[in-house]
């Protein structure tokens, strides 16, 4: 803003952090405590340092990919799981290994296999691609990919008998539907994905990429999904070098607070943050899973996390196994604020011709 003296400066406090999972080519997925701000926001936009403790330094990435803290985590066991080929769900007893249109509920203890949904490949039921156990009730996001025009619901099983108990359309609305989570308030976000790969038997790209979108949704008479209050897109060096040609394939929010989403095929988790102004989601953070390939995630819940660590669920879509990882849970704060501007008094207003 020049070099006039601003009579106050306004930040506003960010609302969420978030996690996404994948991997860039030719590096070594890092993870930060703190990342400068990308896509839309402007330069000169400062920001104020989260607040860290622990082993975290409160470090700023430059913005640039490598500029981050490495962060590792450990694989505790892999679990041979017929369905795990889209992703994985869990509550205190059991983990459910998802694939199109089969779940199957396994001892969590022993990874024994009890229960298996099957919907058939005729059946209503196309393509889940994830899910979260709330209260007894495995919700489970669903859509008709890689079919056209693209259609999303929300699926729910009972957990004790696995049977399919209720359904939520959204029709043609925003993309594919690929997750769905609640944050420590019991609000519900997700993400409805697009893609720039174009789809055997179409001639244009399905939903492009750079459509992807970060939802939250508010509930009305009929469905704890009926609304949609907010959305967001991802920053464009995330869509260009870490979606495209596919997007965004799953997400959990952490016992620490975060979000932790991944992409289709990738191998490392990042981090963003919901901006305190505009639409473009903040990339903040990245830490390693290597021993999963993108898809749906689960963190446990139904555990005592450590200060240090907590355990979260995901697949390896080529060996068809669940992977129980630990992972260092981020000791920041949720207190990261972006300066939206400043507001000056006469004689010292800006020209922005100058700028």
């Amino acid at each position: 803003m020049g070099s006039q003296d601003p009579v106050t400066s306004h930040t506003l406090p960010p609302t969420l952090y978030l996690v996404v999972t994948m991997k860039l080519s030719n590096m070594r997925p890092l993870t930060v405590c703190l990342a400068a701000t990308l896509g839309a926001l402007a330069a000169s936009q400062s920001s104020t340092p989260v607040q860290c403790r622990g082993s975290f330094n409160g470090t700023v990435g430059n913005g640039t990919v490598g500029s981050e803290q490495q962060i590792s985590s450990t694989t505790v066991r892999l679990v041979n799981a017929t369905d795990a080929n889209q992703g994985v769900a869990v509550d205190g007893d059991h983990f459910y290994s998802i694939d199109n249109f089969s779940i199957t509920k396994h001892n969590k203890t022993t990874g024994e296999p009890t229960l298996q949904w099957y919907g058939g490949a005729d059946g209503p039921i196309i393509h889940l691609d994830g899910g979260v156990v709330i209260n007894g009730t495995l919700y489970a996001p669903h859509s008709n990919y890689p079919t056209a025009p693209e259609t999303s619901s929300v699926e729910e099983w009972n957990v004790t008998t696995m049977e399919h108990i209720r359904s939520y359309s959204f029709g043609v609305n925003r993309g594919s539907l690929t997750w769905i989570d609640q944050d420590s308030t019991g609000t519900w976000y997700g993400t409805f994905a697009n893609y720039d790969r174009v789809q055997q038997g179409q001639t244009q790209p399905y939903g492009l990429s750079m459509n992807t979108q970060l939802v939250r949704f508010s509930p009305g008479p009929e469905s704890p999904f009926q609304y949609i209050s907010q959305s967001w897109i991802f920053p464009e060096e995330m869509v260009s070098e870490i979606f495209s040609p596919m997007s965004n394939s799953g997400g959990s929010f952490g016992p620490d607070g975060w979000l932790y989403i991944t992409g289709h095929d990738a191998s490392a988790a990042y981090a963003v943050q919901i901006p305190s102004a505009g639409s473009v989601v903040i990339w903040v953070a990245t830490v390693s899973l290597p021993d999963i390939a993108g898809q749906g995630i689960a963190w446990d819940r139904s555990i005592k996390s450590t200060v240090a660590n907590g355990t979260l669920y995901g697949i390896s879509r080529e060996s068809r196994q669940v992977v129980e990882m630990n992972i260092p849970l981020q000791t920041c704060q949720p207190n990261y604020t972006l300066s939206v501007g400043n507001v000056y008094g006469p004689g010292r207003f800006v020209d922005p011709d100058a700028e």
